[in-house]
């Protein structure tokens, strides 16, 4: 282990991100999770009633490093008022540049490429840790760290995280609004979002094994157009029909290009 004793750690907000870190690293006999800041005062949740609170940023304790959590717009103005100077200080942002924190630490990112609820557990040892720092040793300190609960922690630059925060954009909250418009189109004739299940499961068990160009299937790949034509007519809320006209034309390009 780099670390020549266990690493300590305090989290700067409690937010969904910071609220799962914190549980996995609790749980950890590598990690000591020193503090917890937030702004406003919450309740941790019982199972972490060992770890210290504080809603003051100048009872902030020292620590090996600091994991700000909290929404990506202010992260750089609150990095500027931490009481202390060359700590090892990350956000968790996916779009945010390292670089948007305050000069007077050093400068790091530790993003887990997931959604999260609160309400929801996750496995950590699948979720890819996204880790940059200026130095090499503390990128080497977020290695060891992300190794702790992940089996894939991977160096990755401000710009390529950008662009991977933009496609996961795509496979997460675009096809969840997806699910949110599959369900309501349900609810109008009574049927049940359940039925969709498997074939939801199913639609992403396969690219385990197949690229999501191997995968596609239905109308728009098909060139079925009397399908179409009838799902559209079906449509009655015109925002859904405009959204099916354009991904059915955007697979069906994506067709063409293949051929």
């Amino acid at each position: 282990m780099y670390f020549s004793s266990m690493l300590s750690v305090v989290f700067l907000g409690f937010g969904n991100v910071n609220r799962h870190l914190c549980e996995a690293f609790f749980s950890s006999e590598k990690i000591e999770v020193l503090q917890v800041y937030n702004r406003t005062i919450i309740e941790l949740p019982p199972s972490h009633i060992s770890i210290n609170f504080t809603n003051e940023v100048q009872k902030i304790k020292k620590a090996d490093v600091y994991i700000i959590g909290i929404a990506d717009d202010a992260i750089s103005s609150f990095s500027e008022t931490l009481p202390f100077s060359d700590r090892l200080v990350v956000h968790t942002s996916g779009s945010v540049l390292m670089d948007s924190i305050s000069n007077k630490n050093r400068k790091g990112v530790f993003y887990p490429l997931q959604t999260f609820s609160k309400s929801r557990k996750v496995n950590f040892s699948e979720i890819p840790i996204c880790i940059e720092a200026e130095s090499e040793s503390d990128l080497k300190i977020l290695q060891e760290m992300g190794e702790i609960i992940s089996e894939k922690v991977v160096e990755i630059s401000s710009e390529e995280r950008k662009k991977l925060h933009l496609a996961a954009v795509f496979v997460n909250n675009f096809v969840n609004h997806l699910y949110q418009i599959s369900e309501a189109i349900l609810e109008k004739d009574s049927l049940p979002f359940e039925l969709l299940k498997p074939l939801i499961k199913e639609t992403a068990a396969k690219l385990d094994t197949l690229s999501p160009t191997e995968a596609q299937t239905g109308p728009a790949k098909r060139n079925d157009l009397k399908t179409i034509e009838n799902h559209l007519y079906l449509l009655t809320e015109e925002n859904y029909k405009k959204l099916y006209q354009q991904l059915t034309k955007s697979i069906q390009n994506a067709q063409r290009e293949e051929l």
